[in-house]
């Protein structure tokens, strides 16, 4: 890993997905990403910043009753 950059082939495996999906994402602009040249690199902080973003908060028993919590 150089300066804190991972390739797609690293970045797949951090986020225990296929190399197919991250080049996916980047296609579609789904996910920050710097060009190194005609490399495509990511930083540890974008990628936690993609999972956060697809976090969904659980629905507690109030939610789900339709009461205000």
């Amino acid at each position: 890993m150089e300066r804190g950059y991972l390739n797609v082939e690293q970045a797949a495996e951090y986020l225990n997905t296929s190399v197919r999906f991250i080049r996916r994402i980047v296609a579609e602009r789904r996910i920050a990403f710097h060009k190194v040249g005609s490399h495509v690199r990511f930083k540890l902080e974008d990628l936690e910043a993609f999972v956060q973003a697809g976090r969904v908060e659980p629905i507690t028993r109030s939610t789900y009753l339709g009461r205000a919590a």
